[in-house]
């Protein structure tokens, strides 16, 4: 996210809802085979009681049987929906895009309706300015008091928000949802290009500081006590490999090089194809494995042993996803080619938020959550409660009423709103099963972009605080937390860190140990099996008029995400700081700034999650349902798309439902 977008070659959180009294391991649920794999990871759907899985005997390539009573054409159903393909198996999205560019087609209204529009994330935004501009009478029904664009959310000061300034400096802003955007959206990039935002490259790779064109490959890999330049395990693997256990042929290559041999076999069913083709060969890869988990696939298709699994799920973030569907973990791989450029936008992902805005921002009623939709007289209303007043409060419920209703809220937002009459049971169904995963952000502060140092840069500005310090954190003998937000540059920001905080702090730190070489680098992310797993730098290119940076320390999913939620916010701060010092030295502490963000959004109240990350089977036993309308209630959001947590899904569902509303 988010519309959470999350890194791509990482194909990535919380355990099967197995009704047991304990919970089963990894392994045991996702090495059973056949119907009794699936039984289990149905149990809670199906009401049949959870049954003790032992592990599979020996790999297999035969695909698992479709399990009892799944509809056959769902299949294709859900194919054409991957390729973004009418019932003909036409192509969607050129025609998408005439809408975007020039609006709904004139003339085929049946008659002029009022739509209510109940989200104002990305999907909703777009939905209410296409219907608003052909002439539909649109209200747009947002919970949150103070801002839009759902899981698209950029910490800063300014924008629609106008909030306070989130950084000690104020020229910096960093993203709690979507920060990057693939080249390959192509409704994203166009709305990108007809509201003119400026956009930058976001580094996927990090790239040399002095010479951004070209790639550097500095950043780091940490992990099993193993620290290492990305660039020096592409050309000797076994060094980290042999940590892990692994063997064979698989000992001297790459964790990326092994997960891509792994998915060959699904991958070549749709290699070149387009039209029919293309969608039976989703229709081949759905049916052999879309009942399966990542795991199973990675056992019983690819051949791999657990250790060499667990290489790939460290190094390409597998390992929180390994029990979910293989389908979603090899969506993110197909259908972004591996060359693909990302993009992110001067200001933030938030300006995004604002453009769209912008043309329905007096058909928006903030603070306004929708708990029960009545379907009553040919009329549809939404009775809503204001978040930011007082039970028993004038002006507390308010109840809006139209001809039809486009809704947006997540389905695990919906469980918690009330229909009448009921939807059909295979909405009702999907609104309670579908899966929505974890993830959390954790943002530090920085006066100066250390990352980008050299040892020379390095020894200037630790000297210039200590005589000798330079010397002593290379040494590995600072053994606490005094030199805390030490370096001037802090205070020129006004920040002041507490001695008692310096104490406290002390007890996060790593052990005393010699810091690592400067990184020296420009974008790109760092993995470790430390509890940040991931790393990022936001914003790659250095902001005009500032000095310091932003980092995103810790990016994690499912168990990962929900094990850092524990934490109030400001514990979040250090533990992340202790764990960049880990891999990158202790030395970084001296331009902490302590003031930092951090978003989890499974506790966001309107969220609910990351984003549908379905468990196996749930693309075709529930997906179909997930898009339908129901009369006149229609459903949009990246959840309706088969690209959950990217912003393309929303805006795709968004050009679908508004040309529904408006022929229909």
């Amino acid at each position: 996210m988010s519309t959470h977008d999350t890194p791509t070659p990482d194909i990535n959180p919380p355990d099967l809802g197995i009704p047991s009294t304990r919970t089963p391991s990894r392994r045991s649920v996702v090495t059973a085979t056949g119907a009794s794999a699936l039984a289990a990871g149905l149990s809670a759907a199906s009401g049949a009681p959870a049954t003790a899985l032992a592990p599979a005997t020996a790999p297999s390539t035969a695909p698992a049987a479709a399990p009892p009573g799944t509809d056959p054409r769902s299949y294709r159903t859900v194919a054409r929906a991957i390729a973004v393909h009418d019932e003909r198996d036409r192509p969607l999205v050129p025609g998408y895009l005439k809408i975007i560019e020039n609006g709904l087609p004139a003339g085929r209204a049946r008659a002029t309706k009022r739509v209510l529009v109940i989200g104002a994330g990305p999907a909703g935004l777009l939905a209410a300015d296409l219907l608003n501009r052909a002439g539909h009478d649109v209200v747009v029904i947002e919970a949150n008091g103070n801002r839009v664009g759902g899981r698209i959310k950029t910490f800063r000061k300014g924008g629609h928000e106008n909030g306070e300034q989130p950084f000690a400096d104020p020229l910096q802003y960093a993203e709690a949802g979507a920060m990057r955007l693939p080249e390959s959206h192509p409704l994203l990039m166009a709305l990108i290009e007809k509201f003119a935002l400026a956009r930058q490259e976001f580094y996927l790779v990090d790239v040399e500081v002095e010479n951004p064109t070209k790639q550097a490959n500095r950043t780091w890999i940490h992990v099993n006590g193993v620290h290492m330049r990305r660039a020096d395990y592409e050309k000797n693997p076994a060094k980290i490999n042999d940590t892990f256990g692994v063997t064979g042929a698989d000992r001297t290559r790459t964790a990326a090089a092994i997960l891509a041999d792994a998915l060959e076999p699904a991958r070549r069913l749709i290699r070149d194809k387009e039209g029919t083709a293309l969608v039976d060969g989703w229709v081949e890869i759905l049916r052999e494995y879309g009942h399966w988990s990542m795991y199973r696939y990675l056992t019983e298709v690819a051949g791999l042993d657990t250790r060499t699994i667990d290489l790939i799920g460290t190094i390409q973030n597998l390992t929180s996803r390994l029990h979910l569907s293989f389908m979603h973990s090899f969506l993110s791989a197909a259908l972004i080619d591996p060359r693909t450029r990302f993009w992110e936008l001067k200001g933030g992902t938030g300006v995004l938020a604002d453009a769209l805005y912008a043309p329905v921002k007096g058909k928006v009623r903030l603070d306004r959550r929708a708990v029960r939709i009545d379907r009553l007289g040919g009329k549809v209303r939404v009775h809503t409660v204001a978040e930011d007043h007082q039970a028993g409060e004038e002006g507390v419920t308010e109840v809006f009423e139209g001809d039809e209703a486009v809704i947006t809220v997540p389905f695990s937002g919906l469980r918690h709103v009330t229909f009448n009459p009921p939807l059909g049971y295979g909405k009702r169904r999907a609104i309670t099963e579908l899966h929505y995963d974890a993830a959390t952000k954790v943002l530090l502060e920085f006066s100066r972009r250390w990352w980008e140092f050299t040892e020379a840069q390095w020894k200037e500005a630790l000297n210039s605080i200590d005589d000798r310090l330079y010397e002593r954190y290379r040494a590995g003998t600072v053994e606490h937390g005094a030199y805390l937000g030490a370096h001037r540059s802090v205070k020129d920001l006004g920040v002041s860190i507490p001695d008692g905080l310096k104490e406290y702090f002390s007890v996060f730190r790593p052990a005393a140990r010699r810091d690592p070489e400067a990184s020296h680098v420009r974008g790109g992310g760092t993995v470790s099996d430390n509890a940040n797993r991931f790393m990022y730098f936001e914003h790659a290119h250095p902001m005009e008029g500032s000095d310091g940076g932003v980092m995103l320390a810790s990016y994690s999913w499912a168990d990962d995400a929900l094990k850092w939620d524990a934490f109030a916010d400001e514990e979040r701060y250090l533990r992340a700081l202790a764990g960049v010092q880990a891999v990158f030295g202790r030395r970084c502490e001296v331009f902490f700034t302590n003031k930092c963000k951090t978003q989890s959004w499974m506790r966001d109240h309107y969220a609910y999650g990351e984003a549908s990350v379905l468990f196996p089977g749930q693309h075709t036993e529930l997906f179909p349902d997930v898009p339908t309308s129901e009369g006149p209630l229609h459903f949009a959001g990246c959840h309706t798309s088969i690209k959950p947590a990217w912003i393309e899904g929303a805006l795709e569902s968004a050009v679908r439902t508004a040309l529904k509303v408006h022929t229909g």
